[in-house]
C-alpha cells in the first residue's frame, strides 16, 4: 500500500511546536520570558543553525497575523474615550520620537558606515521604530500594559504604525528605480484617512448589529467566525492599499471596545493571537543570519549598542518632557530601544530601490533581530530598579484604585437578570467596580438603554472570565437564572483561582445542595427570601401580631437550616422531613409578650 501523502507544512509545524514546547517553558522557568524562548527556538531551528526550517520568509508572512490579532485585542481594551485622552502622547510624544530617533540614527549610520545620506536616511528612519509585538508582550507578561507607563509606551508604538505610510513615501521618493505606478504621497495619505473612516463606520454601526444577531441565535461557531472576519477583513482592506494590516485591526478593535461583546471577542481571539504571536517571534529568530553576525561581528555590536543607546537617551529625554519620572523614562527608553518588525519591510523596499545592497539589508536586519533578543533581558534588569523614596508619587507608576471610605474592590457578576441587577446596584452603591456578563443579547440591549453596561459572553468559561478581568477581581458572583452544573463549572475556576470568594444563586433546594457540595460557601436560593416575605404578608392578612410573625419566621428558618444540613451531610434528599411544619406552632407567651394567635 502506498504511503499517504504528507502535507508540506506538517513537518515544519511539528518542528515549530516542538521547539516552542521545549524552549519556552525553560526560558519562563529561568524568568527570562516567553519572547526570548521563542526567539531562541527560531534561531536554533532556522537556516543559520540546524536548518530544520529553510524558508523563514514564508513563515514570517503568515506569522504577521499574530501582530494583527494583537493590535485587535489591544483595541478592544482601549475605548475611544481613552484613546482620545491619549492624543497628546500619540501625536505629540509619538511624532517627536519617530522624527528625532530617526534623524539621530541616520547620523549614527553615517558615522559608522560609508553609506550615502540617502541610504543612511532610509535605514535610520526604520531603525527609529520599535517592535509593537515585543513591547506589548513584555508589558502583558508583567501586567503593566494598563498602567500609565504601559499606555504611554503604547502611544509611541501606535504613532509608529501610523508613520509607516510617510516612511514608505520617503523610501519611494529616494528610490533609484521609482515605480511608475506608485501613488503620490498625498494620495496615499488621503486613502489612509478614507480607509480608517470606513473602518470606524463599519465597526461602530455594522459589526455590533452582526454580533447581536449571532449572539441572539446562540451560534457559537458563527460568533468565532465573525470575530475572525472582522479582524482579517480590516487587515485586508488596509493591505490592499499598501498600509499596515495591524493598524486596520486596531481600529476595528477600538470601535468594538464599548460593545457588550468585547469580552467574548477577546476570549475567542486570544488562542489564535497567542499561537500566531509565538510563531512571529520564532520567525524573527529564523531570519537572523548568523554568518553576517560572524563575519561582521564588530559592526553588528557597534550598531546594536549605538541604536539602543541613542533610542534610550532620546526617548528618556522626550518622556521626561511629557511628565514621566526620571526612572520610568529611563525604563521606557530601554523598553523601546530595539528595532521593529517594520524595519524588515522598509529595508526590503530600500534594497528594491537600489538604495542599499543585499548585504547591507542583511546587516541591518541582524541588528534589529539582535536588539529584539536583548530587550527582554535588558528590560528585566531595568524593571528591578526601584525609585528612591520621595514624597511625590511616581508620575508613570501603576495606577491603583482607591476610595476615601476604603470601599475599593472589583466584582465580576455572571448573569445580569432580575437577580444579578439587584446585586450589581448594591455593590455599586458601595463604590465597587462591577463587570457584568450575560448571554442574553436582548437583555444587554435593554440594560444599555438604562445606562448599565453588560458584556456578552458565557461567564462559566475560564477564557471569558479571564477576559473580563477575573485576575484582578475580589469576588465572583453567579447570578445565573435556572439550574446549572456546578461540578463542571466550578472545578476549573477553583483550580485557577483557589482563593477567590464565590457567591452563587441557587435555582431550588436541590441546586443549593449541589452548589454547597461543589465547595461554594455562600449560596442564596433565588425564591427563598421572597417566599418568606410573601408568607409574612399572608400572615398579616389574618391579623397575626408582628411578634408572632417574627417567631414563625424564625422557627421556619431554623428548621429549614437544620433540614438542609441533614440533607447536605447525608446526601439523602428526604432527610430531615420531620422538620417540615405540618401543624400550628405553640409559643411561650412569656417569651413573646403576647398571647399566641388561636384558630377560630
Amino acid at each position: 500500500m502506498a504511503a499517504a501523502h504528507t502535507p508540506a507544512f506538517l513537518p515544519e509545524a511539528v518542528v515549530y511546536l516542538g521547539a516552542s514546547v521545549v524552549l519556552v517553558p525553560l526560558f519562563i522557568r529561568a524568568r527570562l520570558g516567553a519572547v526570548l524562548g521563542y526567539l531562541a527556538a527560531g534561531i536554533i531551528i532556522g537556516p543559520s543553525l540546524l536548518g530544520l526550517v529553510t524558508n523563514p520568509e514564508q513563515v514570517f508572512q503568515f506569522a504577521e497575523f499574530g501582530i494583527v490579532l494583537l493590535l485587535f485585542v489591544i483595541g478592544l481594551e482601549l475605548q475611544p474615550s481613552r484613546l482620545w485622552a491619549l492624543r497628546r502622547d500619540i501625536f505629540g510624544l509619538g511624532a517627536a520620537q519617530v522624527i528625532l530617533c530617526g534623524l539621530a540614527l541616520t547620523g549614527l549610520v553615517l558615522a559608522l558606515t560609508n553609506l550615502s545620506w540617502q541610504a543612511a536616511l532610509v535605514v535610520g528612519l526604520p531603525l527609529g521604530l520599535s517592535s509593537t509585538a515585543l513591547v506589548m508582550q513584555l508589558l502583558n507578561e508583567r501586567n503593566i500594559a494598563g498602567t500609565a507607563f504601559g499606555e504611554r509606551s503604547f502611544s509611541m508604538l501606535l504613532f509608529q504604525d501610523l508613520a509607516i505610510v510617510p516612511l514608505l513615501t520617503v523610501v519611494g521618493a529616494l528610490s533609484r528605480v521609482p515605480d511608475p505606478n506608485a501613488l503620490p504621497g498625498w494620495q496615499m495619505a488621503a486613502m489612509t484617512v478614507g480607509a480608517l473612516g470606513f473602518l470606524v463606520l463599519v465597526g461602530r454601526y455594522v459589526l455590533p448589529w452582526v454580533f447581536r444577531i449571532i449572539g441572539t441565535l446562540g451560534a457559537r461557531e458563527a460568533f468565532v467566525a465573525a470575530a475572525l472576519l472582522s479582524v482579517l477583513g480590516s487587515a485586508l482592506l488596509m493591505a490592499s492599499l499598501g498600509l499596515s494590516m495591524a493598524l486596520g485591526a486596531f481600529v476595528a478593535g477600538v470601535m468594538l471596545a464599548e460593545s457588550p461583546y468585547r469580552h467574548a471577542l477577546e476570549a475567542d481571539i486570544e488562542p489564535f493571537r497567542g499561537l500566531l504571536l509565538g510563531l512571529f517571534f520564532v520567525a524573527i529568530g529564523m531570519t537572523l543570519d548568523l554568518t553576517v553576525v560572524r563575519d561582521q561581528w564588530a559592526m553588528v555590536i557597534a550598531l546594536v549598542a549605538g541604536v539602543m543607546a541613542v533610542k534610550t537617551l532620546v526617548i528618556w529625554g522626550l518622556s521626561r518632557g511629557f511628565g514621566t519620572g526620571t526612572l520610568r523614562g529611563f525604563q521606557m527608553g530601554l523598553l523601546l530601544a530595539q528595532g521593529g518588525e517594520f524595519g524588515f519591510v522598509l529595508f526590503a523596499e530600500a534594497e528594491r530601490g537600489l538604495l542599499i545592497s543585499h548585504q547591507a539589508a542583511q546587516l541591518f536586519g541582524a541588528v534589529v533581530t539582535v536588539s529584539m533578543a536583548l530587550t527582554p533581558l535588558i528590560f528585566l534588569a531595568a524593571s528591578r530598579l526601584k525609585p528612591r523614596a520621595v514624597v511625590t508619587a511616581d508620575p508613570d507608576g501603576p495606577e491603583t484604585a482607591s476610595h476615601s471610605d476604603g470601599a475599593d474592590g472589583r466584582a465580576v457578576i455572571v448573569g445580569s437578570g432580575r437577580f444579578g441587577q439587584v446585586v450589581s446596584q448594591m455593590l455599586r452603591g458601595r463604590g465597587i467596580e462591577v463587570t457584568a456578563i450575560d448571554l442574553d443579547a436582548e437583555l444587554i440591549e435593554v440594560s444599555q438603554r438604562f445606562g448599565v453596561k453588560v458584556y456578552f459572553g458565557d461567564g462559566r468559561r475560564i477564557d471569558i472570565l479571564r477576559a473580563a478581568g477575573i485576575e484582578r477581581a475580589r469576588l465572583l458572583v453567579f447570578a445565573i437564572d435556572g439550574a446549572w452544573n456546578p461540578d463542571v463549572t466550578l472545578a476549573p475556576i477553583r483550580a485557577q483561582w483557589p482563593d477567590l470568594p464565590v457567591l452563587a444563586r441557587a435555582y431550588d433546594r436541590t441546586h443549593w445542595l449541589a452548589l454547597r457540595r461543589a465547595g461554594v460557601e455562600t449560596v442564596v436560593r433565588e425564591t427563598f427570601d421572597s417566599g418568606v416575605h410573601m408568607g409574612r404578608e399572608a400572615l398579616g392578612v389574618f391579623g397575626t401580631p408582628p411578634e408572632i410573625i417574627d417567631a414563625i419566621e424564625a422557627e421556619y428558618r431554623r428548621r429549614d437550616t437544620e433540614r438542609l444540613d441533614l440533607q447536605l451531610c447525608s446526601g439523602d434528599a428526604s432527610a430531615g422531613s420531620d422538620k417540615l411544619i405540618r401543624s400550628a406552632l405553640q409559643f411561650d407567651p412569656a417569651t413573646l409578650g403576647e398571647i399566641p394567635f388561636e384558630e377560630a
